[in-house]
């Protein structure tokens, strides 16, 4: 039935793609975006990709060059699983992680193309920093992003299927080795992708539990809703693709061997809080209560943070507002601390 399911979908929509004559080209783009798109061709002069154009082992051979001498955290799944990094029946995961030597970890890359797909683990190494983990690969492998506090993260793998999430920062992916497909959904398909656990996830996000290879429309009837506001971006090595914050995204590497490195920045500062932490506390601390009192905290959280507007606050004198004044560092650190001392009670 799940197979069947797939032919009754809609077909998404192309992601737009935008040309760039320059940095400040864009930054404008990127400034002015609230889609995805797609600059081809954005990182072609990359060396890495330059490399990993010839083969999959000049590109290990390239990274290798500039890797330091440490352990790499290393997701490896079962021949079986088909590239899909999920849970197990058991809803635990259907890989286990593994830390060994980048070489190591190349070399069995190798024995898998050799054995071919059927054969081989899925190995995939996610989100990897390129400062920590390489000397000089960010100064010859990089997009100039102006004055955003950018976080640099490489990924290297075997063919991979990474379930729909989200991630708060904005997001420019760059594929340097193997071909990747990405299906993007707007920020509200959340309820049409019927995701998982928030604290027991894959890597930290919440992810779609629909199969997108045999998605099951008995089980997930509103994913149809979802795949009708889809858009698809296929992308080949050189190419980028912006993912607005907060986009869903399903992932997958099509090739044998594959490399993306991506770029995650916000446009507040690093020493607010992560959103995802206040939604965990409301769980905590509001979702039992009962149904009038929770409408009561759901006006109050309209009041304080959502409409956060002059009214709220004007009867109180300017000096005196203290976290209902725009946020420093200082009082950024003052509640937090203090938020600290409330949750170790």
């Amino acid at each position: 039935m799940a197979e069947a399911d797939a032919h009754r979908l809609a077909t998404p929509t192309a992601v737009n793609e935008a040309r760039v004559a320059d940095t400040a080209a864009l930054d404008a783009l990127l400034r002015d975006a609230d889609q995805p798109f797609i600059v081809r061709g954005l990182v072609a002069d990359w060396p890495l990709v330059v490399e990993g154009r010839k083969s999959p082992g000049a590109a290990r051979d390239y990274l290798l060059a500039h890797s330091r001498d440490r352990a790499f955290s290393v997701s490896v799944g079962a021949p079986a699983s088909d590239g899909r990094l999920f849970y197990d029946d058991a809803m635990g995961m259907n890989f286990r992680m593994m830390s060994a030597a980048l070489p190591d970890i190349f070399a069995r890359m190798a024995g898998g193309e050799a054995a071919g797909d059927g054969d081989a683990p899925t190995l995939y190494l996610a989100s990897v920093d390129v400062h920590d983990y390489f000397d000089g690969l960010h100064a010859a492998n990089h997009v100039d992003l102006g004055d955003r506090d950018v976080t640099a993260s490489i990924w290297i793998g075997t063919r991979t299927r990474i379930a729909a999430h989200n991630d708060v920062p904005h997001n420019l992916a760059c594929v340097a080795a193997g071909r990747r497909r990405f299906t993007l959904f707007p920020r509200d398909q959340y309820a049409n992708l019927y995701l998982g656990p928030l604290d027991n996830t894959p890597a930290g996000r919440p992810i779609s539990m629909v199969d997108f290879f045999a998605p099951d429309l008995d089980r997930f009837p509103r994913f149809a809703d979802a795949m009708a506001a889809a858009q698809v971006a296929d992308l080949e090595p050189g190419d980028a693709l912006y993912i607005p914050a907060m986009w869903w995204h399903h992932v997958e590497a099509l090739d044998p061997f594959n490399i993306l490195v991506n770029y995650w920045w916000r446009e507040t500062p690093r020493w607010l809080a992560h959103p995802q932490d206040a939604l965990n506390h409301a769980l905590l601390a509001i979702r039992e209560l009962p149904e009038d009192e929770k409408a009561h905290w759901r006006d109050l959280f309209d009041h304080y943070v959502f409409a956060n507007d002059e009214a709220t606050v004007a009867h109180i004198p300017f000096e005196s507002r203290s976290v209902l004044a725009p946020l420093t560092p200082d009082t950024a650190g003052r509640l937090r601390a203090y938020l600290l001392r409330q949750l170790s009670r």
